[in-house]
């Protein structure tokens, strides 16, 4: 195990501490042992995109194609109902305010466009939170749009909102081009986008989360049961919902909890109802039954460090913001490596909790866990000498990159 430098190269000191500390908290579960050495079974899926995570640390425990990008279809409204989520815990919208199922809402989304709806009467007013319902448990088209329509004015500008707070999010390999995931050429997401949405709308709206648990759902006196078939399977599955296009296939996104553990499940790309469910539940299934928690830092544990440049200190310590915490597998001798990555060297001042860099925990050959770092202490800004002995190191070791780049 080792921690390394954005370059790759390895500064002393990080080694020390950081490495120890890997040493100290993995060793003796990634110890080989001699009866058992051979690796454990891959977990193989029929889904052509898929990833797994745990909630609580972020690990990811299995993935397929997890950044190439997909038709979405009705997973999009994981990302209308985060805006509106967000645009409630503003203050800027209430569940009480109403808005106006327009024609355009009704023929593409209602009862005239044979798609999943709630079947809200042309130019009715409803309530913000039975619309939400309707997304949610009924995957309404006309409910999307109401939304949309209520809250941006039209359904491009809120588009824009849903691309801008998916940057926010960091959901960063994902567009969006409407409010209902109706087929669209420029409409692309990645399941690990997926995951990261399902695990901050979980994190973050507990209270309004809950509606992805409602088994159903009855408006204009039609009664519908919510779609996502999890919920039904006793597994503890408590969200989130399920999407279908020809574009895209079967999707799911998923989230259950067992013992304590909550894990979130994202696939797409399969070829019907059943196969969906059947795949969804396999891997919330492995996750639970062949991984467990294994301490890596303690919180407010220094982690690494981070070279300055023009710092009264050469380098800050870095901090994560709590306990990290990672799952491997049970009976497994995978190799793990972390390193941390920034663009460095970091000019200075730096003031206390600034994010400066990411701790990335590879398991194997792919990345296990990404967690954030920020200063864990502030260092002001260095005499004129220091500034200086900085600016010649940096020039000294740019000529020796030139050079090398040449060669």
């Amino acid at each position: 195990m080792a921690i390394a430098s954005p370059r790759g190269s390895i500064f002393p000191r990080q080694v020390v501490r950081a490495a120890l500390a890997l040493l100290v908290g993995l060793l003796p579960a990634l110890a080989i042992n001699p009866a058992a050495a051979q690796k454990k079974e891959e977990f193989h899926t029929a889904a052509p995109f898929a990833i797994l995570v745990d909630f609580e640390s972020g690990t990811v425990l299995f993935e397929r194609a997890a950044d190439q990008p997909t038709a979405p279809s009705s997973l999009a409204k994981l990302m209308t109902a985060e805006v509106v989520f967000n645009e409630i815990a503003q203050g800027r919208v209430k569940l009480t305010d109403e808005f106006i199922v327009s024609e355009d809402a009704w023929r593409r989304g209602g009862a005239p466009s044979h798609t999943s709806s709630m079947f809200a009467p042309i130019h009715s007013r409803v309530p913000v939170k039975d619309l939400l319902m309707g997304v949610i448990v009924q995957s309404a088209n006309d409910a999307s749009i109401a939304l949309a329509q209520g809250i941006a004015g039209n359904e491009t500008a809120f588009a824009i909102m849903m691309n801008k707070r998916a940057r926010e999010l960091g959901l960063t390999n994902s567009n969006f081009t409407n409010s209902t995931g109706l087929p669209d050429r420029g409409m692309r997401v990645t399941v690990r986008d997926l995951a990261k949405l399902a695990r901050h709308t979980i994190r973050t709206y507990p209270d309004l989360y809950r509606y992805y648990g409602e088994r159903e759902f009855t408006w204009n006196k039609i009664r519908q049961q919510n779609r996502n078939p999890l919920l039904a399977m006793n597994i503890g599955a408590d969200g989130l919902k399920t999407g279908f296009t020809r574009d895209g296939g079967y999707g799911l996104a998923g989230s259950a909890v067992q013992n304590g553990q909550r894990l979130i499940v994202v696939v797409n790309g399969l070829k019907g109802e059943k196969e969906r469910a059947e795949e969804a539940k396999r891997l919330l299934e492995w996750g639970f039954r062949g991984f467990e928690a294994r301490l890596l830092f303690r919180a407010g544990q220094t982690i690494g460090e981070a070279r300055l440049y023009g710092g009264e200190a050469r380098y800050v310590p870095l901090s994560g913001p709590g306990a990290v915490n990672l799952m491997v597998p049970r009976d497994s001798n995978d190799r793990i490596v972390a390193r941390i990555v920034y663009r460095g060297p970091v000019l200075a001042p730096v003031a206390k909790g600034q994010p400066i860099a990411t701790l990335k925990v590879y398991r194997g050959d792919q990345v296990a866990l990404e967690v954030p770092l920020a200063a864990a202490e502030s260092v002001g800004r260095g005499g004129l000498t220091r500034r200086a002995l900085d600016a010649v190191g940096e020039l000294v070791i740019s000529v020796i990159r030139s050079g090398t780049s040449r060669l």
